[in-house]
């Protein structure tokens, strides 16, 4: 990859869920259909666990905030997608953009077409991808051996558990494997370690593709504490390590972090760490820099 910068790359693969990976997918919409985001489906709260609970299927919310973060053109669609509907009412709380999702997903032969119906919509030319397009939970067996079961309670957990498992048993999107094939770059993260960046690594034809892949892996950390009181006591090396079990031992190459997180223990990966920050959220990435900071890890890996 040397001397190379992302605009020369044919295949650029994001993973993870919610505010982080739409962070990530705006700052590399340029990219248009050479970006690929495959997104966390387990979540079971708020108005996503809502429509899971009553209407069952694969969990709708990350997949909307990816969406709503590529639009660039807005419309009359866009604004109707981001909508949440207030009061005390049964619709109270709920995005219709979700409900919009859940009804073509009831309509289409698969969820994959609901999301590509909703992409034309909004004029958006990234690829989303659910990580699988079965319903699925995270679980968790947790330090005195005791089941946890459901994303909210397993990221309520004072400390790491023995394993992470999702439940039932799955299949990965076939398209998503193909996508991490092909890819030339993958990164992973920000996001919450546990809820949106380890799910999908837990689907085995996901975690094979990327021990498999010839493609430089980026890590991009959180730039606010974790929410979770057990992801937030991991340092950046045990969370590499993690997710390197995770993929049966594929190092990952570079890491992209802000000034204010520790790299002690990090050895034989690219580094670059900056400021990051957002001027209107501080906690969240700034596009421009996110893009920047991007270009630097793969200058650095041609050097």
């Amino acid at each position: 990859m040397r001397n190379r910068t992302l605009s020369d790359l044919e295949h650029v693969v994001a993973l993870g869920g919610g505010h982080g990976l739409g962070r990530v997918m705006s700052a590399l919409s340029s990219l248009d259909s050479r970006l690929t985001g495959i997104v966390t489906t387990t979540d079971n709260g708020g108005s996503t666990g809502r429509i899971r609970q009553s209407e069952g299927g694969i969990a709708w919310g990350d997949l909307r905030n990816c969406l709503n973060q590529l639009i660039t053109e807005p419309s009359i669609a866009s604004t109707m997608f981001e909508y949440r509907f207030s009061g005390n009412g049964e619709l109270a709380g709920h995005n219709l953009g979700n409900l919009m999702l859940k009804a073509l997903d009831n309509l289409s032969v698969r969820p994959l077409d609901a999301i590509n119906l909703i992409r034309n919509m909004l004029k958006v030319r990234a690829y989303l991808i659910p990580m699988s397009e079965h319903p699925v939970d995270l679980a968790a067996i947790d330090v005195e051996g005791n089941l946890i079961h459901g994303e909210v309670n397993v990221d309520s957990l004072k400390q790491m558990p023995q394993q992470l498992m999702l439940e039932p048993h799955v299949a990965a999107t076939y398209e998503a494997v193909e996508a991490i094939d092909r890819a030339e770059l993958i990164l992973v993260g920000p996001g919450s370690f546990m809820t949106s960046l380890m799910p999908p690594l837990l689907l085995k034809e996901i975690a094979e593709a990327m021990q498999r892949s010839k493609a430089r892996i980026i890590y991009i950390g959180n730039l606010a504490k974790e929410l979770s009181p057990a992801a937030a006591s991991l340092t950046l090396q045990i969370k590499m390590g993690i997710i390197e079990q995770a993929i049966s031992g594929r190092k990952i190459d570079g890491i992209i972090i802000g000034p204010h997180t520790s790299i002690e223990g990090i050895k034989d990966k690219v580094i670059v760490q900056q400021p990051l920050e957002a001027e209107d959220i501080p906690y969240r990435h700034d596009r421009d820099m996110l893009h920047k900071a991007l270009e630097c890890a793969l200058r650095k890996f041609g050097e």
